[in-house]
């Protein structure tokens, strides 16, 4: 018999299978590492040097210091879910010699300034500062920026509620100075920053010499001339993202980009020659997004994916004039195609969709949102492609009518390896339907079936790989929920929110075998008890996020229970 040593390995080996098992890609990332960190103290220690993020909830914070000397490996940390005093946890953090390069702030009221102060003083790795959707921003938040983090590479800013002090000009003085601080910058979002000017923008082309990407959707102040001007000054610009209107100068300055990979126009009013002049160019675009642009037609977009014949990323979403018979000769153009979003394209049916699965063998991403899929048109290139599609992952059908069973069961039968699967809204399917698709997709990961008339899922088998179920506003009852959670031991996240027919008693029956439940929405559940959280909160340590049911009151008990078991409740429950 062999004895336990035979089976030794050096440290460094078993580095490299953490290391192998922690870079299955971005939707597996860390799934192995919680299970492998059990067997013994050494895989403990492996698996904490392998842990790079963090995202920190408000009762978090007594346990932090703990987490910190844990992983000590942190390259980036999360907080735009924290509704604490954040310049008390910046300031905790700053005191452990972390080497963090992202930090997000996002959602927040405010820049936490003092917060940011004492952080950038000890830790001076950071090159990444994502700041989305703050209430509020003004031009000496833009100065402490500058001043605490002069080495940022990568600056999100985008989306903001409101801005202070802009109407004195304060605002673009400080953006003014923040650019010419960061000297290192590569990418700046500040989509919706509407006192942005053509001043502005120049200032950030000239200045900002390594810029690679930019984002500046509906910024209405800046005019097409003084996007032309800005853009020569930046001619190894990779990335633009941006609105407005375009003429024969801003078409000659994006054509001095030569390589360009990325060009994002949302909501413009484009024309054929401006597609024509980006294919005659030979830019090197791999992404394209026109989403609901108007102004062109299919000879346009037709002549640019002939001869830019590298796009993986193609957003044609609400195009009107795309007909089945177009997708067909432009999915000949597209061998290199990884994702593409055809959403509101009213006009498109099965043809379409197999049209492009047969001609893009890359293919993994499929949103075909509110368009035709399904309809009873008898057409010989709709009837089913016999061969099985397994690089499909990501399927999108949300607001299809009508979508029958027999039609999505094919499809789950050419998709047999989908990951996820979007049909929320397609309300003529039923338990049938919804139970031989789980039987052929037995690799789902995320299930939405928000406004289906569904009392179950019609399934008597495990699906073990299911993480996400969203079941919002369907008919499934405790019978149900007892079924799933037999059913479906990794759940992850569960949305319940107005489901009329459940009660504690299924919630429960979930709470207790799926015991890895990190989020359950209970929101406008009329008939589990608000009582039902402190039972759920104690039963299941795993559990992170709880959107609560009708009448539960954030009582000085409740706090402390949820505080003392790192679980977040969603704000609007805190009234």
């Amino acid at each position: 018999m062999n004895s336990s040593s035979d089976f030794d390995l050096p440290d460094d080996c078993w580095e490299r299978v953490v290391r192998f098992l922690n870079d299955e890609g971005d939707d597996h990332r860390h799934r192995y590492l919680k299970s492998l960190s059990v067997v013994s103290k050494l895989f403990l220690s492996l698996t904490n040097h392998h842990k790079f993020s963090l995202t920190i909830l408000y009762p978090t914070l007594p346990v932090l210091p703990r987490l910190l000397q844990r992983f000590t490996k942190l390259t980036s940390l999360n907080l735009s879910s924290y509704y604490g005093d954040l310049d008390a946890l910046l300031i905790q953090i700053s005191r452990f010699p972390l080497k963090l390069t992202l930090l997000n702030l996002s959602n927040q009221l405010t820049v936490p300034a003092n917060g940011l102060r004492a952080f950038s003083q000890n830790i001076t790795t950071l090159t990444s500062l994502i700041c989305t959707c703050l209430y509020s921003i003004n031009s000496t938040d833009l100065n402490l920026i500058a001043d605490c983090f002069p080495l940022l590479e990568e600056l999100d800013l985008g989306n903001p509620y409101k801005f202070i002090n802009h109407i004195h000009s304060n605002f673009p003085t400080g953006l003014e100075a923040l650019l010419s601080a960061l000297f290192k910058l590569r990418k700046l979002n500040l989509s919706h920053h509407y006192y942005l000017n053509d001043f502005l923008i120049f200032h950030l082309f000239k200045n900002c010499k390594f810029l690679e990407e930019v984002i500046l959707p509906r910024c209405q102040r800046v005019t097409n001339k003084g996007v032309a001007c800005a853009l020569r000054e930046r001619p190894t610009l990779r990335s633009l993202s941006f609105s407005g209107i375009i003429t024969s100068r801003f078409i000659d300055s994006l054509l001095s980009l030569k390589g360009l990979t990325a060009l994002h126009c949302s909501r413009m009013h484009i024309s054929n020659q401006f597609l024509i002049s980006i294919a005659m160019e030979s830019l090197p675009l791999t992404k394209l997004v026109l989403k609901e642009c108007t102004g062109f037609a299919y000879s346009g977009i037709s002549y640019l994916l002939s001869k830019s014949q590298r796009i993986q990323h193609l957003d044609l979403q609400n195009t009107e004039f795309l007909s089945n018979y177009c997708v067909v000769e432009l999915s000949l153009f597209l061998g290199n195609l990884v994702s593409i979003n055809l959403s509101y394209c009213l006009r498109l049916t099965d043809s379409a969709l197999f049209a492009l699965v047969r001609n893009c063998p890359l293919l993994t991403d499929i949103s075909m949102e509110s368009t035709k899929i399904g309809s009873n048109i008898q057409n010989p290139d709709s009837l089913m492609d016999p061969v099985v599609k397994p690089q499909v992952k990501y399927l999108r059908l949300a607001r299809t009518f009508p979508l029958p069973n027999e039609k999505i069961i094919m499809f789950a039968a050419i998709f047999p390896n989908l990951q996820l699967l979007d049909l929320r809204d397609c309300v003529d399917i039923t338990e049938e339907g919804i139970g031989q698709v789980l039987w052929s997709c037995r690799k789902i990961r995320h299930l939405n079936l928000t406004f289906l008339r569904l009392k179950s899922l019609g399934m008597s088998f495990d699906l073990p790989n299911l993480e996400v179920l969203n079941l919002t506003e369907t008919k499934v009852d405790d019978e149900a929920l007892y079924v799933i959670s037999n059913r479906c031991p990794s759940l992850l996240q569960l949305e319940l929110q107005r489901c009329a027919d459940i009660t504690k008693k299924g919630v429960m029956h979930v709470v207790k075998n799926c015991t890895q439940l990190r989020e359950i929405n209970l929101n406008s559940c009329p008939n589990v008890h608000a009582k039902v959280v402190a039972s759920m909160v104690r039963l299941r340590p795993s559990l992170r996020k709880i959107e609560a049911p009708p009448g539960f009151r954030l009582t000085d008990r409740n706090r402390k229970l949820l505080s003392s078991h790192g679980c977040f409740l969603n704000p609007k429950c805190l009234g």
